[in-house]
């Protein structure tokens, strides 16, 4: 998925973070209950992050907590959730 410039810029220690289909498997199939919680990922591309964001900035990959509940949001027509700096578990190095 390529990862739109946003017209946005959070705030505080908010990060955007683009919302995986975990629905659908990258070969298109559909999952059903517990299937699909096994199957999602919580590494993602940070999309933008919030002025007092500490180590987390954009562009950085990173491991967000399994329990992690984000706001989703829509911005530019696509989806993207929005999680506290502090749920966000380690920052991957870039390669």
């Amino acid at each position: 998925m390529a990862t739109k410039k946003l017209n946005f810029k959070p705030t505080r220690d908010w990060v955007v973070l683009p919302l995986k289909d975990t629905n659908k498997t990258e070969a298109g199939i559909h999952l059903m209950g517990s299937a699909k919680k096994s199957l999602q990922t919580n590494v993602l591309k940070v999309t933008a992050a919030g002025p007092t964001c500490e180590m987390v900035k954009e562009g950085m990959t990173v491991m967000v907590h399994p329990k992690t509940e984000g706001l989703v949001v829509t911005l530019q027509d696509v989806q993207y959730v929005m999680v506290s700096e502090y749920m966000i578990c380690g920052i991957f190095p870039n390669k």
